[in-house]
């Protein structure tokens, strides 16, 4: 029975945290330029991501009912938007895939975020970036390029999320 309780995690690592790998569901590449779109960064006030060329913009895939991203969001908010969010060289969306202003605004107020957490109803947003799994973070240099990509949450990949805003941050104070 231990033997199999193994087994089975093991096959199961791989769904919850995939960092840099090569990965059939993700459409972008380190190196890539982002796809340009549009967003409600409130409601009503549309942005376009080219608005934020010259920072470092973190862009995280979230649902609600995912149980990885109610794992990774409190670290989002404490070791990311905490310690990031009044540097003007950075930026922070986070696109609730499939959900509206109504389901993100709750979720987010409930749990006491501070940070943008925005709809991604028809998940407009997110099939630019993949076809599927979540949470998904990804993160681009100034000039629009993808820096960095993970699928999942694990702790050691956060951890290496968090060293590179911290070194490119850095960079470009």
């Amino acid at each position: 029975m231990k033997n199999l309780a193994v087994f089975a995690f093991t096959l199961l690592i791989p769904l919850f945290s995939r960092a840099q790998q090569t990965d059939p569901s993700t459409l972008l590449k380190i190196g890539d330029t982002a796809p340009v779109f549009s967003f409600e960064i409130d409601k009503g006030k549309t942005v376009s991501i080219q608005d934020y060329r010259g920072k470092i913009v973190l862009i995280n895939f979230f649902a609600t009912w995912c149980p990885p991203c109610r794992m990774e969001l409190p670290r989002v908010q404490k070791e990311v938007w905490e310690k990031f969010s009044a540097n003007p060289k950075f930026a922070l969306f986070i696109f609730g895939r499939e959900e509206g202003w109504d389901k993100v605004l709750t979720f987010k107020d409930a749990n006491k975020y501070t940070f943008p957490m925005l709809p991604d109803e028809g998940r407009k947003i997110f099939s630019l970036f993949a076809t599927q799994s979540i949470p998904r973070n990804v993160v681009l240099d100034e000039n629009g390029k993808v820096i960095y990509q993970s699928i999942g949450y694990s702790p050691k990949d956060f951890d290496e999320l968090i060293a590179l805003l911290k070194k490119k941050l850095k960079e470009t104070i």
